[in-house]
């Protein structure tokens, strides 16, 4: 059943600490437009057996898909306010980080692709980021225009985030909505479900 922000925070935490017996992906979005494939991705998803998803969003992000076209649970900065209210409340993006076994990030804008290779977490899912279990596997689908995508930071923040173990589904040279052509889109679809088939079929036992 879909559960979208607008939901009892309170099911959100029960949800994430029901036992699961499968591999839980949780799929985060920044403020890029392939935002707009995410009922795509996470819909393919979850045609993998054994697969649970959830999604945390940034804000910038739902400018460009419609949350209740995600068959799952979307997680929203003010999740985790509204769930914290005393001290021994759960804190969702520490909740989230055990809940999943792996985390791609699909878009990974350039604002964000900043943000986490400076170590700044100043919204959930870059808070997930930031606690993340480096044991287990991050996957990040840049995407941004072809000029951001090749000012010289942007290779060294990418660098950087390989240095922190994270695995570059790397972005792909098409005409973009912008109209410019070159790289910087986001990988494809299928690409990145093949990725995290991949890893799961590799994953320890």
């Amino acid at each position: 059943m879909q559960q979208n922000s607008e939901s009892n925070p309170s099911n959100h935490i029960l949800d994430l600490q029901t036992n699961s017996t499968g591999f839980n992906v949780l799929v985060g979005l920044t403020g890029s437009v392939a935002a707009l494939k995410a009922p795509l991705l996470v819909t393919q998803l979850l045609e993998i057996p054994g697969v649970d998803v959830r999604v945390v969003t940034t804000d910038h992000a739902t400018h460009f898909y419609d949350i209740s076209e995600v068959p799952v649970c979307v997680y929203r900065d003010k999740d985790e306010w509204e769930m914290w209210t005393k001290r021994s409340d759960p804190v969702l993006h520490i909740e989230l980080r055990r809940w999943a076994d792996l985390l791609v990030i699909a878009p990974l804008d350039a604002n964000t692709l900043g943000k986490i290779a400076s170590g700044i977490c100043d919204n959930l899912l870059t808070c997930v980021v930031r606690a993340w279990d480096c044991s287990r596997p991050l996957l990040f689908c840049p995407a941004m225009n072809t000029a951001m995508w090749k000012h010289p930071v942007t290779s060294q923040q990418v660098a950087t985030l390989k240095g922190f173990g994270y695995v570059e589904i790397p972005c792909i040279a098409k005409k973009l909505v912008c109209g410019d052509e070159g790289k910087g889109a986001m990988a494809e679809v299928s690409t990145i479900v093949e990725t995290i088939k991949q890893h799961i079929q590799n994953r320890p036992e």
